[in-house]
């Protein structure tokens, strides 16, 4: 047991911005969060989506969500879908999204990453957490409130779910200054429901 506990382990954030090698999605985004400001009656901030990366032991593992890529699920450590948009445009691949637990995976675009790595935590326990909770992220639909938070689904509500079911500090993580992550509170809202639920089975079947 104690040679699994010393087992060299970090989980590491990286927030790229919003579209990143994709110019329409980014000014597609950048029109979003202007309309958004407005309405809110705050400055326009950037906005950024989330991937992680976990290591443990001699293995190391890209988390991310992304639109259905097609081909072998295995070439990328697909461990879950689900629907964009609406459960029924979701029948079609073109509407689709998976979720990847990719060992020696690559995340696109990392060069773009905006402060750096952020290394979340550094133990052994939250590495194996992450990636074991990974394939149980709720299959919601992917740019609406399903689950009825106020904010939409999307990769943001992945990580923050992930972080937060692992036992992360939420408080002290967050995207980069003057930015925004859509879906974060999201993620965090629906890991709240789901630590109750755990606690009230708990209670009952004391």
């Amino acid at each position: 047991m104690s040679a699994q506990v010393s087992l060299p382990a970090d989980v590491t954030l990286y927030w790229l911005p919003l579209g990143a090698g994709g110019h329409c999605i980014r000014l597609n985004g950048r029109i979003f969060e202007t309309l958004q400001a407005r309405h809110q009656h705050r400055p326009g901030r950037d906005l950024y989506h989330s991937a992680l990366q976990v290591r443990l032991g001699g293995q190391r593992f890209v988390i991310e969500m992304t639109p259905v890529l097609g081909g072998h699920t295995t070439d990328r450590g697909v461990v879950r879908e689900g629907p964009v948009g609406s459960r029924i445009l979701g029948r079609s691949p073109l509407f689709r999204y998976e979720i990847r637990r990719w060992r020696d995976g690559t995340i696109p675009d990392l060069a773009e990453a905006v402060a750096g790595p952020h290394v979340v935590s550094a133990d052994a326990t939250r590495a194996r957490e992450v990636l074991r909770l990974t394939p149980l992220v709720p299959a919601l639909v992917w740019g609406r409130d399903e689950a009825r938070t106020g904010e939409m689904w999307n990769s943001n509500s992945l990580t923050a779910w992930l972080l937060a079911g692992s036992g992360h500090r939420m408080e002290t993580i967050g995207p980069p200054a003057h930015g925004r992550a859509p879906g974060w509170q999201a993620g965090l809202a629906v890991a709240a429901r789901r630590d109750v639920s755990q606690e009230h089975r708990v209670t009952s079947c004391g």
